[in-house]
C-alpha cells in the first residue's frame, strides 16, 4: 500500500483554506442576520389572550384590537369619531335615511391565500359585501353583532332581506326608518368584509385561518404563545407622499398572563408597547400626578387620551327579587348617599396616577360626540349630604347602615377597599366579596349579587350605546345588558324616540333628560371615565389612537 504524505506547506495551506471558509461562512450568516435584523416588528402583549379571528364574533376587546390590523369594513373612525371612507370611497344616503348606496374602491383586494387562484388574493367587490352582511344576520350563523341589522327593509327591493350588490362596485342596503348611529355601527368589526370562497372552506375554523383585506396578513398563530402578522404588500392605502402603507413588516403579539413578566420584558426593550395601568407596576412608570416618572422618561413614552368606558357600581333594583326588598339599596335616599360619599378625584389621583376622569357629569363617558352638550351635573364628593340623606332614609344619627355586599373581582379589590373606607365614613358599613371573573358574570346572571362592580365599554360612538343599559326592553341576561333591571317609563319613551330622531338638538335634550333620570334614581354609582394609557419605547413613532381605544399601525414606525 502506497503512503501519501502531506507536506508541512500543504497542511499550512489546507488549514488556511478552513478557516477562511469558516470566516467566509460567519460572515454570510452575519450578513444574513443583518438582513433580518432590518425588518421591523412591533410587538406587544395581550395579557388576556385571544379567542377568536373571525368579524362576525367580534365580541371581546382583545379579539377586536388584534382583527383591527386584519380587516376593512365600508367605513371608519378617525382620531376625532368622524366617519370616514375604508373601503367605500364615498357613500349617499337618501332623504329619508332609509336607503344608503355604498360606492367600492377599484383597488381592495383580499390577503394572498393558497385557496384563491394561484394564490393571489382576488378584488373585493360588492357581493363579498353582501354575503358577509348577510352571513352577520343569518340565523345558522348566530352573529351578535345582528343588532346593528335590526331596521332592515326585507321588501323586493332589497333582494328580501335588506342588501343588494347593484354590480361589482355599487353596494345598496334599505332600512325601514331611520337608524341615527348606522354609519358608526358599520365601522363596527362585525361588518368588516370576509372572502365568501375562504370562509366556506374553512367554515367555523375560519376563526382561526382569517383572510381580510388589512395592512397585515395572517402568518402563524400558536395558542397561549403568539400571534404573528406580516405586511400585506398590497393593502390599498398610501401616506401624502404616496408610499405604500403599512411601514412595519411584521406585527408579534404575544400572550403573557402574567403582568410583572410583561413588564419586565417592556422594561428590557423586548416589547415595543404595553397598554393599562396595572398595579403591579403603575407606580414605576408614573408619578401621582400622571406623568412619566423621572427614571424611565429617557426610555419611554407615554399616550394618554379619552377611551369610550365608564367604570360604576351597579346596583340591582327590581323590586320583584326578595333579596332586593331586604336591602338598603332598595332606598332611593341610600343610593344618593353613596354617590356623594365617594371622592373621585381623590380616587383617580391616588388609586389610579391620574388616569382616568372623575365621572361627574352623568353615565355616558367624556370624549363621545355629545358629551359637552349634554353633559349634566352629577354627584360630587359631599359627605355632609350623604349623611342627610342617610337621615331621611330613616337611619338615625350615629346609626350604622348594615346588610350590604359588594362583589367584584380580584383585579379591582384596592379600589373597592377605597370605596368601602369612604362609605364606612358616612355610616355605610359595606361588606366586600372577591370571586373569580365567571363566577362574578354568573350571579349577576341569576340576580344573586344586587351591588356589584362592573365597566361598559362603547361598542359604537353614540350615546344611546350608554343609555341602552338603562332600557327595560333590555332586561339582562335574556334581552341585553341592564343588569340593574332598571325601569322607568318616562326613559324608555326618551330612549326609544333616541334612536329614530336624526336631529342634534333634539337629541342633545333627549340624552340630557334620559342623563337627569339616571342621576336622580341612581341604579348605578358612576366613579370614572376611562383613559387609555400606553407605553412606548422612544424608537416607535406615529402612533396615534381614537376615544374607541382602537390599535392603528399601519402609519407606525420601529426606528432601528
Amino acid at each position: 500500500m502506497k503512503i501519501i504524505s502531506i507536506s508541512k506547506n500543504t497542511r499550512w495551506i489546507t488549514g488556511y483554506f478552513l478557516v477562511f471558509l469558516l470566516l467566509a461562512t460567519g460572515c454570510q450568516q452575519k450578513r444574513k442576520r443583518a438582513e433580518s435584523d432590518s425588518r421591523t416588528v412591533f410587538r406587544y402583549n395581550e395579557s388576556a389572550g385571544i379567542s377568536s379571528l373571525d368579524p362576525a364574533y367580534s365580541t371581546r376587546f382583545e379579539d377586536i384590537l388584534a382583527m383591527g390590523h386584519l380587516y376593512n369594513g365600508l367605513v371608519e373612525l378617525d382620531n376625532e369619531l368622524k366617519v370616514i371612507p375604508a373601503l367605500a370611497s364615498r357613500w349617499e344616503i337618501s332623504e329619508d335615511r332609509k336607503e344608503y348606496t355604498f360606492f367600492l374602491r377599484n383597488n381592495a383586494y383580499f390577503h394572498d391565500h393558497p385557496y384563491f387562484p394561484e394564490g393571489k388574493g382576488r378584488k373585493v367587490t360588492a357581493h363579498d359585501f353582501f354575503y358577509s352582511f348577510f352571513r352577520i344576520i343569518d340565523p345558522e350563523t348566530a352573529s351578535p353583532g345582528k343588532y346593528i341589522f335590526a331596521k332592515l327593509d326585507k321588501s323586493e327591493r332589497s333582494d328580501y332581506i335588506g342588501f343588494r350588490a347593484e354590480n361589482d362596485s355599487v353596494f345598496k342596503i334599505y332600512l325601514s326608518g331611520p337608524q341615527p348611529s348606522f354609519l358608526q355601527q358599520l365601522s363596527l368589526m362585525f361588518c368588516a368584509v370576509v372572502p365568501m370562497d375562504i370562509v366556506d372552506r374553512y367554515g367555523t375554523e375560519f376563526r382561526r385561518n382569517p383572510v381580510g383585506t388589512g395592512p397585515f396578513q395572517f402568518r402563524k398563530w400558536k395558542n397561549g404563545v403568539k400571534l404573528v402578522l406580516v405586511k400585506n404588500d398590497n393593502y390599498f392605502e398610501e401616506d401624502e407622499n404616496g408610499v405604500r402603507l403599512p411601514y412595519l413588516d411584521a406585527v408579534s403579539i404575544s400572550f403573557i398572563q402574567d403582568r410583572h413578566q410583561e413588564f419586565r420584558y417592556f422594561s428590557a426593550g423586548k416589547f415595543e408597547m404595553m397598554s393599562g395601568l396595572g398595579t403591579e407596576f403603575k407606580d414605576e412608570l408614573l408619578t401621582p400626578a400622571g406623568n412619566l416618572n423621572p427614571n424611565v422618561v429617557d426610555e419611554v413614552t407615554f399616550q394618554k387620551i379619552p377611551w369610550l368606558k365608564t367604570d360604576y357600581l351597579g346596583i340591582l333594583v327590581d323590586s320583584r327579587y326578595a333579596s332586593v326588598k331586604r336591602s338598603p339599596l332598595h332606598k332611593k335616599k341610600v343610593r344618593q348617599a353613596i354617590n356623594y360619599a365617594i371622592n373621585r378625584r381623590e380616587l383617580i389621583q391616588y388609586l389610579r396616577n391620574n388616569v382616568g376622569v372623575p365621572a361627574e357629569s352623568g353615565f355616558v363617558p367624556k370624549g363621545m360626540p355629545y358629551f359637552e352638550e349634554m353633559a349634566v351635573k352629577g354627584f360630587e364628593y359631599n359627605p355632609q349630604k350623604a349623611m342627610q340623606l342617610l337621615r331621611e332614609a330613616g337611619y338615625g344619627e350615629g346609626q350604622t347602615v348594615t346588610g350590604i355586599t359588594l362583589i367584584t373581582t380580584d383585579e379591582y379589590k384596592n379600589l373597592c377597599e377605597y370605596i368601602q373606607h369612604k362609605l364606612l365614613d358616612v355610616g355605610i358599613d359595606v361588606k366586600i366579596e372577591i370571586v373569580m371573573a365567571n363566577v362574578q358574570k354568573q350571579r349577576l346572571a341569576q340576580f344573586q349579587s344586587n351591588f356589584f362592580r362592573k365597566s361598559w365599554i362603547a361598542d359604537y360612538a353614540d350615546p344611546t350605546n350608554f343609555l341602552q343599559v338603562f332600557y327595560s326592553g333590555n332586561f339582562a341576561p335574556d334581552r341585553g345588558s341592564n343588569y340593574t333591571h332598571f325601569s322607568h317609563p318616562k326613559f324608555d319613551k326618551l330612549y326609544e324616540r333616541s334612536l329614530i330622531s336624526v336631529d342634534r338638538e333634539e337629541r342633545t335634550q333627549l340624552f340630557r333628560e334620559m342623563e337627569e333620570i339616571i342621576l336622580e334614581e341612581s341604579p348605578v354609582i358612576p366613579l370614572f371615565y376611562d383613559e387609555t394609557a400606553r407605553f412606548f419605547r422612544k424608537n416607535v413613532s406615529g402612533m396615534t389612537g381614537n376615544p374607541m381605544n382602537m390599535l392603528s399601525l399601519k402609519r407606525v414606525r420601529v426606528n432601528k
